[in-house]
């Protein structure tokens, strides 16, 4: 009987381990974003360790940098902002990490640093910094053109997370013409766009592969319309990722994506004419008092896109 009674007591022990422990591979909980507001910037810790900072200014606009991923590495550019890494090229210096600007905006280029209608986009306030499971940034703008006057404002709101081995960032702007009618151009420079480091780019030689949603890959991906875009390659060793994906709801969803062999990755819905071999003209102007909402996410992940399940990563974001 007490023989019995211990074979019993063991079976339950191992039952249980194996169907009440975690297995290897199932996500983790969400993690506690904590955030810090100075006048010019918010800083984004997950778990007390640095995620991300959203600053206010810097060149033209402002932007997201650094950008750390899953392994805990930065997962964007880190030139102009801080010291060049010894595999990055000193180019374009106004492809700064993560943006959103345009290069015709009522003639105004608020995409190069550097133009005779050079455009400025100007913070005007923080609306809402909130931490908790997710950390969310709420923003105004004002598009300030090479007159001085305002051409257009914007509200965007930034979404930082983690869920399981992955991290995001979402993006959703509200662009509005409260002083008059708005025309974005079309053009190739613009609009949502991200710098990938060095060794995520085909260019570079080290590893670096770029895929879409429709199967097409390193050049041939540049300008088509997909739902998502995805660039890895390996980082200190480790093969990491980051999927761009255009959710359903946003302004001309499938985007066109600018997505270019030596790291610029950027959704463009305005870009037809370059993009589709002299197409349609895809300027949109927005009536005053009107707006236009975008909305994309940045999803970093560890290994290339088939390892991370990028597609059904998507398929979640667009249920969102």
């Amino acid at each position: 009987m007490i023989l019995r009674q211990l074979c019993l007591a063991v079976l339950c022990a191992l039952c249980a381990g194996s169907l009440l422990a975690p297995a290897a591979d199932v996500p983790a909980a969400n993690l506690t974003a904590e955030l810090s507001k100075q006048a010019d910037r918010v800083t984004v810790k997950i778990d007390g360790k640095l995620f991300a900072e959203y600053l206010a200014q810097s060149g033209t606009k402002p932007i997201v940098w650094p950008i750390i991923g899953p392994t805990g590495k930065p997962m964007t550019r880190s030139w102009p902002m801080g010291e060049k890494a010894p595999e990055e090229k000193a180019d374009h210096v106004h492809q700064r990490s993560f943006w959103f600007t345009h290069g015709d905006v009522n003639g105004n280029d608020f995409w190069a640093e550097q133009a005779k209608q050079l455009g400025v986009t100007k913070h005007r306030e923080f609306v809402k910094v909130q931490g908790g499971p997710k950390a969310l940034v709420v923003t105004r703008n004002d598009w300030i053109g090479a007159d001085g006057k305002r051409v257009c404002e914007d509200e965007r709101t930034l979404t930082f997370g983690a869920e399981g081995e992955s991290r995001y960032i979402d993006f959703d702007i509200t662009i509005k013409a409260p002083d008059g009618p708005v025309t974005f151009g079309d053009t190739k420079e613009g609009c949502f766009g991200i710098r990938m480091p060095a060794t995520m780019n085909p260019d570079s030689k080290l590893g670096g592969r770029l895929v879409n949603s429709e199967g097409k890959t390193d050049a041939d991906a540049w300008g088509k319309v997909a739902a998502w875009v995805d660039y890895s390659g390996p980082i200190d060793g480790e093969t990491v990722g980051i999927a761009l994906m255009n959710h359903p709801s946003s302004f001309r969803y499938p985007t066109h994506w600018h997505a270019r062999t030596y790291g610029l990755c950027s959704a463009n819905p305005f870009g037809l004419k370059y993009f589709e071999n002299n197409g349609p003209d895809g300027s949109y102007t927005i009536p005053q008092g009107g707006s236009i909402t975008l909305r994309y996410r940045m999803l970093m992940h560890k290994g290339d896109a088939k390892q991370a399940n990028v597609a059904e990563a998507f398929a979640a974001y667009a249920k969102k």
